[in-house]
């Protein structure tokens, strides 16, 4: 008799699809709670957002330089995750620089990356590392990481509430097309993602509320346009237009953080 994943399945499921934890040889998991990960995808921002707090703090008690310690927190991520989302966004620069729907989905499951991807990582780091180092030296806790992850996390995954796959479920990389969340799923997921927000709330307290709104408010407006674009391009989304989004969007919310930060008062 069939039975649906329990949540317990689900999240083994996230941990082994989203991270690169040595699970697989001591779980077992079905293939139908993979196509449940989306909606968990805020819950392993906890957890590889923690881990950037974590080596942060440790690199600091060490006595290495911000920067230092902000490249080394960014590491453990791709290392932890094994540069799934990076892979997204490489493919994601070298697919949209294509010309047409059919190219673009040629490109984007090529697993050779072109010049596009290879600019497109290079600027998302250099970005992405400065602007942090601007934060922490400016004060930031290391746990605006965890709150980030999560809830960038959280606005990339509700591209598969508005968008269906743009390929076959056999054409996709993994072999397989995420299952339409329900009602339930959403809940939990938009949970999850926006509690990271009372985390930067407390972490701003006694300070303008301008602070914990407008970043995540304009993280969503770039969230709308791609998922807008991906639409027009391919008329639906890719695992790799996910990983994408997660970049790209929690890129806005660390340079509108900054911005605000640093606006003079």
């Amino acid at each position: 008799m069939h039975t649906s994943p329990n949540i317990f399945e689900r999240i083994l499921a996230a941990l082994t699809f989203f991270t690169r934890l040595p699970l697989g040889s001591r779980v077992k998991v079905s293939a139908e709670a993979y196509q449940h990960v989306v909606p968990l995808w805020p819950l392993m921002g906890w957890l590889t957002g923690g881990l950037m707090a974590g080596i942060y703090a440790l690199c600091r008690l060490a006595g290495l330089d911000v920067g230092i310690a902000v490249v080394l927190a960014l590491a453990s991520r791709v290392m932890l995750t094994g540069a799934l989302h990076e892979d997204g966004l490489a493919d994601f620069c070298d697919g949209f620089g294509g010309r047409d729907r059919n190219r673009t989905l040629e490109i984007m499951k090529d697993s050779h990356i072109g010049t596009y991807g290879v600019l497109g990582l290079v600027l998302y780091y250099l970005l992405i590392s400065h602007l942090l180092t601007a934060l922490m030296q400016g004060g930031a806790s290391p746990l605006i990481f965890i709150a980030a992850d999560a809830l960038c996390k959280y606005l990339a995954s509700t591209i598969i509430y508005v968008l269906p796959y743009a390929r076959r479920p056999e054409e996709a990389k993994s072999g397989m097309a995420y299952a339409p969340p329900s009602t339930g799923e959403r809940v939990i997921s938009l949970i999850v993602g926006l509690v990271s927000l009372l985390l930067m709330v407390w972490l701003w307290a006694g300070t303008s509320p301008v602070r914990w709104i407008i970043p995540p408010f304009v993280a969503a407006g770039v969230c709308a346009v791609l998922i807008g674009m991906m639409r027009r391009r391919i008329g639906g989304y890719t695992g790799d237009c996910c990983g994408a989004t997660f970049l790209l969007v929690e890129l806005t919310f660390y340079m509108t953080l900054n911005i605000i930060v640093n606006y003079p008062s």
